[in-house]
């Protein structure tokens, strides 16, 4: 990744103990008794299930073992600390071999509602919990298997799979629209968008629909995909997904459902 993050990951000890200050232990407290109220009704059963098994500590960061801890006795994944931002190469390689990356560092204030790079927060309440679920966790192992293997241009695809999936992925329930996506159940702003808006389109999922349609990480999502089971991301992790980004290839993207983003001055 050419981009440089202005965090800093916290590097752990030799037992493998990080010392959060004061200052990002309370982030991390009203960070998650905000979301946790905001998810309400919101999350999937799946998602609740798993933060039931995590007990996150509202009063301060939780270190990696204790989370890798509870992973590895449901779904056999562990948390892989790593720096603020790492290589593809090395994301689809810890993914392949059931290690969750974590980046060590939490928010500033001023990035307190929104950043762009995936802090601990983000990675631990956001994602942590659906690695309890064997679909889930099934589906995130074999897309990185998939993208350890593929060339660069494959990944731009699979990248897409990603983002609709285990970031934006919506599940269409009994009860009604419910999330397991990490990147809007950790967003107060687009937990409620996401159910809620009458801007979005909500489509079903279709793998080689999701190869298709591009987005942008720094807004709101135009387009969400809904599963109807957990236990479909089972039948999506066994389908043929590089002969299906030949079939996306030979179409063709989709035309965006959003501005071009602006070029900042340098």
């Amino acid at each position: 990744m050419s981009k440089s993050s202005k965090y800093v990951s916290r590097q752990p000890d030799e037992q493998g103990f990080i010392a959060w200050s004061d200052e990002e232990n309370q982030i991390w407290h009203e960070l998650i008794t905000r979301q946790l109220s905001v998810i309400k009704g919101k999350a999937c059963d799946e998602y609740m299930a798993g933060l039931e098994k995590l007990q996150l500590p509202t009063d301060r960061i939780p270190q990696l073992e204790e989370v890798s801890k509870v992973l590895r006795a449901t779904t056999g994944w562990e948390c892989a600390e790593v720096p603020a931002l790492i290589s593809f190469d090395k994301f689809f390689e810890l993914l392949a071999n059931k290690r969750f990356p974590v980046a060590t560092f939490i928010r500033s204030r001023e990035e307190f509602d929104y950043l762009q790079e995936p802090d601990v927060f983000h990675e631990i309440f956001g994602h942590c919990a659906m690695l309890t679920n064997p679909a889930f966790a099934e589906f995130t192992h074999m897309y990185g298997k998939l993208g350890l293997s593929a060339n660069k241009q494959d990944r731009v695809y699979l990248a897409r799979l990603y983002w609709f999936t285990i970031e934006f992925g919506l599940l269409n329930t009994p009860d009604g629209l419910r999330i397991y996506g990490g990147g809007i159940l950790s967003s107060p702003g687009e937990t409620t968008y996401a159910l809620e808006s009458a801007v979005p389109e909500r489509k079903p999922f279709d793998a080689v629909d999701v190869l298709r349609t591009p987005y942008r990480i720094d807004i709101m999502q135009p387009v969400y995909f809904m599963i109807e089971r957990i236990d479909q991301l089972f039948d999506i992790a066994h389908l043929d997904m590089m002969a299906l980004v030949e079939q996306a290839r030979a179409l063709g993207l989709h035309a965006p459902k959003f501005p071009p983003k602006e070029k900042q001055a340098s």
